[in-house]
């Protein structure tokens, strides 16, 4: 990878990097404290750490991380091409380098970089908050299942009903430890339909047999109960397939983990520079993406178009469970779900074809047109007078013979909708 891909590559991480170093405490003062011993409390609790100083230790062990990512996958990739788990580059049909073998479920390097930084993450964060602990080793166990579940796929190919069911199983760690709220807030438009003057309307009352209402803030807020721990058992399902939702393009797994990542970043230290009542829950988060961001842009080095290794569903299912965890045990499984509007956005226009009302490819990736050199979107074939509905959507002319797929949207339109938009339809 060049040295100007690199700097391309280290756009989406200027933006949380600002908020870091404004947080982060002076290095040479924390060093001194983790060199000389502190004078000790006459509490008996353990002495939780500044947030700078934390912070600072989660920024050296994701540098770490990196650069062990860095050397490792050049000689795991190896071991991949021996063993023949390698596969063809479909992006590049047509060049010199269409039947040169590329090593696949390289994820697993990331994936075991990152288990062993959180490892060494947590020695200090379970020190100063004990009471966390239950909570780091359901998300260590999550991640480390799903990172098994992956490259056991990749090597024997699961079925997709086995895809479906295990990310559930690993969820299920997450949700016995978790002890948080299971009430929703009622966006203020919708309220009316719930409550008025303090009673139930016809509405609300047929929700009630399902969920609990409370009259006391007048419709605000809505318990669900055992539905809210289904919703986030759903909510690991999804993200897990959703990294997979966009692949088979050189970098494009892992460039949009690295994207997401960053965005987490971004919105956990800003809740974090605010002092938010939360900020315990999204200084748990920022240690974890921090080291997430590092093996995966160490990862995206190797993925970066022309793609040396394939990153494979190792990468994808332990990203997605990575994504999932702290977004259930960050409390702010909403604000990950904006982070993910390019994938819900694919899976809804996908629909038709997942359930057979129109055609779906076998590989519905964007076909490379080895005379431009450039990337191509995908199609179906099919008839001048059919699916005239689709074609007229797409703005075809009636007799196209092929239609494209459609991928949009971002993670700042998530940002922007979360800390600018959200103010309209929920209290402050």
């Amino acid at each position: 990878m060049a040295i100007s891909n690199y700097i391309i590559a280290l756009v989406p991480l200027c933006f949380p990097g600002w908020y870091l170093i404004a947080l982060l405490d002076n290095p040479l003062l924390v060093v001194g404290r983790w060199l000389h011993v502190l004078p000790e409390s006459d509490e008996t609790s353990p002495q939780v750490p500044p947030v700078g100083s934390q912070l600072l230790a989660y920024v050296a062990i994701a540098l770490l991380g990196f650069k062990a990512t860095d050397k490792l996958i050049p000689n795991i990739k190896q071991y991949t091409l021996r063993r023949g788990i390698c596969g063809k580059d479909l992006g590049k049909r047509g060049t010199a380098n269409a039947d040169k073998p590329v090593p696949e479920a390289l994820g697993i390097a990331p994936g075991t970089v990152f288990l062993v930084c959180l490892i060494f993450c947590i020695v200090g964060y379970a020190t100063s908050h004990p009471s966390k602990l239950l909570d780091l080793n359901s998300a260590l166990l999550s991640i480390c299942f799903m990172l098994f579940l992956g490259f056991t796929d990749d090597v024997l190919d699961w079925p997709w009903r086995y895809k479906l069911f295990l990310p559930s199983v690993a969820s299920l760690p997450l949700l016995c430890c978790y002890n948080g709220s299971t009430s929703i807030v009622v966006p203020i438009p919708l309220r009316q339909f719930l409550v008025q003057d303090h009673e139930l309307t016809m509405v609300g009352s047929l929700l009630s047999l399902f969920a609990e209402i409370d009259l006391s803030a007048n419709g605000s807020l809505l318990d669900l109960g055992l539905f809210y721990l289904v919703y986030m058992g759903l909510l690991a399902v999804f993200c897990t397939n959703a990294i997979n939702i966009y692949a088979g393009i050189n970098g494009l797994e892992a460039g949009q983990s690295y994207v997401i990542g960053c965005a987490v970043l971004l919105h956990n230290l800003l809740e974090i520079k605010a002092n938010s009542l939360s900020q315990e829950n999204h200084v748990f988060s920022a240690m974890i993406m921090m080291s997430f961001v590092g093996v995966t842009l160490a990862l995206l080095g190797h993925n970066w178009y022309p793609a040396n290794v394939f990153v494979g569903d190792t990468f994808c299912y332990f990203a997605g469970m990575t994504f999932a965890v702290v977004g259930i045990l960050g409390h702010f499984s909403k604000t990950l779900l904006l982070f993910f509007i390019p994938q819900v956005t694919n899976f809804l226009w996908s629909v038709p074809q997942l359930f057979k009302i129109v055609p779906c490819p076998r590989h519905r990736l964007p076909k490379f047109n080895a005379s431009t050199g450039l990337m191509e979107p995908s199609t179906f074939t099919c008839k001048a007078c059919d699916f005239l509905w689709l074609k007229q959507l797409n703005r075809l002319e009636p007799n196209a013979l092929e239609i494209p797929n459609m991928t949009v949207l971002s993670c700042g339109l998530g940002l922007i909708i979360r800390y600018y938009i959200a103010e309209f339809f929920f209290d402050s």
